[in-house]
């Protein structure tokens, strides 16, 4: 056999590989920034419709039941919420009322769920940095109430209400007085989400982009919890990785960020829910 012949000594060696070419720095939406009054409170006005369709088109919806309420810009104690008895399914801007803290209608025709409205003010009160509230009566987190648990830390998504949402631990009927809804506030306290036992969720954000997405993921930890407790022993992620994955996760804006696509499609569908 010949042997294979060896490569002249001088000859050049392989070229090294180029270095990576630097990319444009990439972009993505961050939330708008407006220049008056009306077209900020345009934009919340829609954003609460789209939001709203949304719930409808998950199972949110329960009868009368629900309501997301946005703080005017303006009028520091008033609160956009949509009507008493309109389907989420075909909410628009136009048909959002406004609402003032006493729970009296200022702007608008028709009537607020008095017993919702009682803690949705009450909450926007005790905290003046949560513009946006949502509430719904959803299936998973009705069923997580009624077992007066919180979320536990079993998901990475689950980690974003790791100590950062509240349990009250009470049952007192139909929420119709302020009282009840100040202690359901205290309960809340700054974070960003309760559960009320026998009752549902309720979720705060400083966009109502935030608080939906807050809500939809909350619901969706329910539905996981619920399902892998079924199944078996969920393990607990432990505590030191579930604060480090509540701070890069748990923030208003990447709540923000994550409902963009939820956004796009339903105002890109149904467009005529800003109007």
């Amino acid at each position: 056999m010949t042997a294979a012949a060896e490569p002249p000594a001088h000859a050049p060696t392989s070229a090294p590989a180029p270095a990576p070419v630097p990319v444009e720095r990439l972009h993505f939406a961050m939330p708008p920034v407006h220049e008056t009054l009306a077209e900020e409170r345009a934009h919340r006005k829609q954003r609460i419709a789209g939001a709203l369709r949304l719930f409808a088109r998950f199972g949110y919806e329960e009868g009368v039941s629900g309501h997301i309420t946005a703080r005017d810009p303006e009028f520091d104690d008033c609160y956009w919420v949509n009507p008493f008895g309109e389907p989420f399914a075909g909410m628009t801007a136009s048909a959002l009322i406004l609402v003032n803290g006493d729970g009296h209608v200022v702007q608008g025709t028709q009537h607020v769920n008095q017993a919702a409205f009682a803690v949705h003010a009450e909450v926007h009160r005790a905290r003046p940095e949560a513009m946006a509230v949502a509430h719904t009566h959803s299936l998973h987190g009705r069923a997580l109430a009624s077992l007066g648990e919180l979320v536990e830390p079993i998901t990475q998504e689950a980690c974003a209400f790791y100590e950062d949402h509240a349990l009250y631990d009470a049952y007192t009927g139909v929420a119709v007085d302020a009282e009840e809804g100040r202690r359901i506030a205290t309960a809340l306290g700054g974070r960003k989400g309760i559960i009320l036992r026998n009752h549902g969720l309720l979720t705060v954000g400083d966009s109502v982009d935030a608080a939906a997405w807050w809500f939809i993921a909350m619901e969706r930890c329910a539905q996981v919890q619920l399902a892998a407790g079924a199944a078996g022993k969920p393990q607990l992620i432990e505590h030191g990785d579930a604060v480090a994955t509540r701070e890069k996760l748990g923030g208003d804006l990447v709540a923000w960020i994550n409902y963009q696509p939820l956004w796009r499609q339903i105002s890109g569908a149904q467009p005529e829910l800003m109007s």
